[in-house]
Formats: structure tokens, C-alpha cells, sequence
């Protein structure tokens, strides 16, 4: 686990600050400790801090923000899209048999750090890993526009591939489903 004392003066620092919380390691335990839950602005940077929930994406966007204000620049916002099934994501078998499907691919964000994997995304263990389909580096300011148009990319590919009878939109229109799942 990546650990640094979190210094006064910048916005996101100050957030967790004035919070009492001082390290990363505490940043993080914070974070993944909040509800998960679709923020109302994910453009804005304190959108976790205003709506107490967040996303894979701006629960990390937020840390990685965080790293940038405290000049550790060695660890890295990750995009990965993997499968998402009943073994890594149990809540989402009503959905996925309810459409004959094995698995959506779904993206989801992560910190990286040596390269070990930190998902501070909830407190119950995502392990998405083995199902790694691809992952990249992002910026936080791609976890909105750029990741669902690469997401949606990446399935337009999958269903050309996968012979499903599904159109992106009804594929999206099931993801969505399989996402609700999570949040309950």
C-alpha cells in the first residue's frame, strides 16, 4: 500500500484534512469505507466529499487527485475492463441469466502502485483480476466522457466477435442493469 503524510494548501488535501485524516493509507481506508453509488457531478473534483459515495472512477479519480497535490506521482490511475460475471460480481447473476449471458465486459478503475492493484472502490473484495480482459493508464479527468466512449468501443468490438443477439444499445441497457445489482 502506497503511504505519505497528506500536506496543507491544496483543495483535495485540505478536504481530507480538515476530516483529521492525514496519510494516504487513511485517504484510502475513507474512501472505501463510503457507499458505493453514482455521484451527481462526476466531473467535479469533491464529488465524493459532497454526495458521501462514489464510483470505481471518482473514488479514484479522487485519490489519485489526491497523490498529484502531494507530488506522488508513482501511483497510477488504472482503466481495466474485465468480465464482469457471477465468480467476481455474484449480484449480477439474476441479470446475466435473465439475458443467456456469461459475462458483460465491464471497465472499472483502480489505483496501482508498484504494481499492485489498490481498489478502494468498496469494502467487500472485488477480484476482477483473473478476469482481466486489458488495462490501461488514465488521467482523472478521463473517468467520465473518455472511459464510456472506450468502454462502448470495446463492446461495439465484443458483440461483433461474440455473435450475441444484442445490439450496444440493448448490451449498455443491460450493463446498466448488472450495475444497479451492485448498488443494492
Amino acid at each position: 500500500m502506497a503511504t505519505f503524510s497528506i500536506q496543507p494548501g491544496k483543495e483535495i488535501s485540505n478536504q481530507f484534512l480538515q476530516r483529521g485524516i492525514s496519510s494516504f493509507e487513511e485517504a484510502s481506508s475513507y474512501i472505501k469505507a463510503l457507499p458505493y453509488g453514482r455521484n451527481a457531478d462526476k466531473h467535479d473534483s469533491l464529488c465524493v466529499f459532497k454526495d458521501q459515495k462514489g464510483t470505481c472512477s471518482t473514488k479514484h479519480a479522487l485519490l489519485k487527485r489526491l497523490a498529484e497535490e502531494n507530488a506522488q506521482n508513482d501511483i497510477m490511475l488504472m482503466m481495466g475492463i474485465f468480465r464482469m460475471n457471477v465468480q467476481n460480481t455474484p449480484q449480477t447473476k439474476r441479470v446475466l441469466s435473465e439475458y443467456g449471458l456469461e459475462y458483460i465486459p465491464e471497465a472499472h478503475n483502480y489505483l496501482k502502485y508498484n504494481g499492485s492493484v489498490i481498489d478502494c472502490t468498496t469494502t467487500k473484495t472485488l477480484d476482477f483480476q483473473p478476469d482481466l480482459l486489458e488495462e490501461s493508464i488514465i488521467e482523472p479527468e478521463q473517468i467520465a466522457d473518455y472511459k464510456v466512449a472506450y468502454h462502448k468501443l470495446f463492446l461495439s468490438e465484443w458483440l461483433k466477435t461474440s455473435q450475441l443477439p444484442y445490439s450496444l444499445d440493448e448490451i449498455w441497457g443491460i450493463r446498466e442493469k448488472c450495475i444497479a445489482a451492485l448498488g443494492q
